[in-house]
This record gives C-alpha cells, sequence and structure tokens, in this order.
C-alpha cells in the first residue's frame, strides 16, 4: 500500500500496533484499486440491501474501483450469490463473488487426491465448491468418505446432519470448515451461524477442525488468486473475521458500523482487531478519511484504575497530554478514569477521536474502560 494516501500512522508498544483510525487525502474508491467487501452486514441483511450500500458501491465501481465481494457464508453459490446482487442493483458475475466454500475445499484438495470422498454437512455452496476441486460430496459416513467438510447449512439444517458429522469426526477422519462464525446477522437480528454448529460436532467429539474462512491464511489466499488484487481495501462488519483477516493478511481494513460489531467493541479492540479507517457504513468508499491527531498523550489519569487489560508493562501511560485525542469537531480524553469527549460534529468522528484514546492506552492490550455513557452523549 502506497503510504502516500495516508495521513495517520501506526505507533505503539510494539510493531504494527495501530493506536488510531488512520486518514486518508483522497476517497478510498481512488486510494485503493479493490474492494475486498463482505456480505451479511456490510452490503445486505436478511436479503435486504443495507442503506446507502447499492449507490455507493456503483459509484465506487464506476470511478473504477474493483469490486469483490468476499463471504465466510458457504451456503449459496456464487452463481446465486452474484444473482441477488444483480437484483439489489449492484451489477456482479459468479466470479466477483470469493466465498468460504470454495476456500476450503482448495484446502481439502491440495491434501486429498482428486476422486476423494468428503462427507458434506452444509448446502449447494459447499458440494459445487468441492466439485469444482474434483472431489467427491456424499451424505453419509456409510458411504465411506476420507474427510468431512462443514459449512453453514442454513436455518432448516436438520440436527440429523450434525450427528452425521460428529460420527465421522469421532472416527479420526479429518475435518475441515469453511468458517466459524459464531453469529450472522439477518433482518430479524442476530442468529447463530456455522461456528456455532462447529461447536456442536467439538463438544460431541473432543476434537478441532481445520478452519478456511476468514480471518484464516486460506481465505486470504484464495482471494488473492482470484481477485489479482495489487491494492486490496478489506470491508467489513466483523472484528474477529474481517478485520483480524486484514490484519492477517497485512492489507488494510475499513470497520462499518452496519453490521454485529458495535461501538463498544470497536473501542475496546485488541491490535488484531483495529481497523486502518472506522465508518457508519459504504459512503465512506467515496469520500477521504479524516485525520485523528494526537496532541500529546492521553495522561496516566488510568494507571492503576484497571482500565487496561492485557496491556503491556507501561503501556497505559506511555502518552501523556491532556489535550487528547482530535478528529475533526471533536477531542477525546481521560478524566479521572473515565472516557471525556468535548466538541461537536458527526458521532462517527467523535467515535474515531475515542479510538485514538482507547486504543493509544492499551496498546498491545485491550482498553476496558467503561463507554457507555460517553456514547450514549453520542447516539452510539
Amino acid at each position: 500500500m502506497n503510504q502516500s494516501v495516508r495521513t495517520g500512522v501506526r505507533s505503539g508498544t510494539g510493531p504494527g500496533v495501530r493506536t488510531r483510525p488512520e486518514g486518508c487525502e483522497r476517497p478510498l474508491s481512488e486510494a485503493y484499486d479493490t474492494a475486498l467487501l463482505d456480505l451479511d452486514g456490510v452490503v445486505y441483511a436478511g436479503g435486504a440491501a443495507i442503506p446507502h450500500a447499492v449507490r455507493s458501491l456503483e459509484l465506487a465501481r464506476e470511478g473504477g474501483m474493483h469490486l469483490a465481494y468476499v463471504t465466510n457464508n458457504a451456503a449459496r453459490t456464487p452463481e446465486t450469490v452474484a444473482g441477488h446482487l444483480t437484483e439489489l442493483g449492484i451489477p456482479a458475475g459468479p466470479g466477483d463473488v470469493i466465498n468460504s466454500a470454495q476456500a476450503v475445499a482448495r484446502l481439502i484438495a491440495d491434501e486429498l487426491p482428486a476422486g476423494s470422498r468428503v462427507l458434506l454437512i452444509g448446502t449447494e455452496g459447499l458440494r459445487v465448491a468441492l466439485r469444482e476441486r474434483g472431489l467427491v460430496p456424499v451424505e453419509s459416513v456409510d458411504d465411506d468418505p476420507v474427510a468431512v467438510a462443514q459449512g453453514y447449512g442454513g436455518p432448516d439444517m436438520p440436527w440429523s446432519r450434525l450427528m452425521e458429522a460428529s460420527y465421522a469426526v469421532a472416527r479420526g477422519l479429518p475435518w475441515f470448515a469453511s468458517n466459524t462464525d459464531l453469529t450472522i446477522p439477518t433482518g430479524r437480528g442476530i442468529a447463530p451461524g456455522n461456528g456455532s454448529a462447529v461447536e456442536v460436532v467439538k463438544i460431541a467429539t473432543g476434537r478441532e477442525p481445520r478452519v478456511a474462512g476468514k480471518p484464516q491464511p486460506p481465505m486470504h489466499r484464495e482471494t488473492v488468486l482470484r481477485t489479482g488484487a495489487r491494492r486490496p481495501l478489506v470491508v467489513g462488519d466483523r472484528l474477529d473475521t474481517d478485520i483480524e483477516g486484514a490484519f492477517v493478511g497485512g492489507v488494510d481494513s475499513l470497520l462499518v458500523l452496519t453490521g454485529v460489531t458495535t461501538a463498544a467493541q470497536v473501542l475496546a479492540a485488541r491490535p488484531e482487531h483495529r481497523a486502518t479507517y472506522v465508518a457508519e457504513d459504504l459512503r465512506a468508499l467515496l469520500v477521504p478519511q479524516p485525520v485523528v491527531s494526537v496532541s500529546g498523550a492521553v495522561s496516566g489519569a488510568v494507571s492503576g484504575a484497571g482500565a487496561v487489560s492485557g496491556a503491556v508493562s507501561g503501556s497505559a501511560s506511555a502518552s501523556a497530554s491532556a489535550e487528547g485525542v482530535r478528529c475533526a469537531g471533536w477531542t477525546a480524553s481521560v478524566v479521572d478514569g473515565e472516557f471525556a469527549l468535548e466538541g461537536e460534529g458527526a458521532a462517527i468522528d467523535g467515535l474515531r477521536a475515542l479510538c485514538g484514546v482507547a486504543w493509544g492506552l492499551a496498546g498491545e492490550g485491550s482498553c476496558a474502560l467503561d463507554s457507555g455513557k460517553v456514547l450514549a452523549r453520542l447516539g452510539l
């Protein structure tokens, strides 16, 4: 990534530790050649487009940005996903969609010969991906599979499928999971994801699967192979998959608050969960990102107050000016062991300033200061 497009820097107690969101002097759609977009919670929820998503992606594409859709959801085929996006007003082809079913199928095919039987615990999306790699999906442990592939089975997956997986895994068969997202956003709220089903099999067998999806390296590898991105920007709503996956892959990321992640979780993020940019929604692709500036550091007002969880020694008091952290019209700091926020403007800018305080204090750990009052003021 060309550092000249940014106005922020990484700093902290260890190499690569991000202590505040970065700024970007150009619209993100110009600074990066490819957006690697998560789907659930970013582009749509429960099948319906998220507000501002369709128009934002249309303008980003018209400006020359390549759009690729990278999802841990292994239930649907790329053709089905592309068709859904097109129906929403976002023209897309199957080649624009990369899912964890493709990543786990490649992972299995790298270890097993073509024609190997694989017990399928999932839907058509995983079946198609396995066949694409020359593997043979089967439905029962009685069909003599040599491995197990588990992906999201949809809301109507019968319990018997988890029993079948448990029988095979307990026999010692290699076990692969497309992803381990514990939850997924839907139009009615947050629901259990494939990770919850994986936990059931883990409890029954005492074993752990090989995982391909975000944030694991196989998913990043699959994405790079299929998109050829040179300056990618990962765009997601989850800290533990999208943002951590970008961190593992060494690429920049944009966190949008349209899915499962709350503002409080953003402030408490560990280094691997701190996004390069933080925004409300996909409109952020079309505009420069504001500078988050540190006027000295936030004093050691939290020293000894238990505000930093897991931080390295001295990291909580490494920075020190009561002037705090600024973003647009807001200035954030810590006063008497609590977050303080002065100024006015967009709520998201206030959150960005607070990130500069929380991440700077935490260093390599996680800031545990109570953020409820200050976030309520911002409506977050």
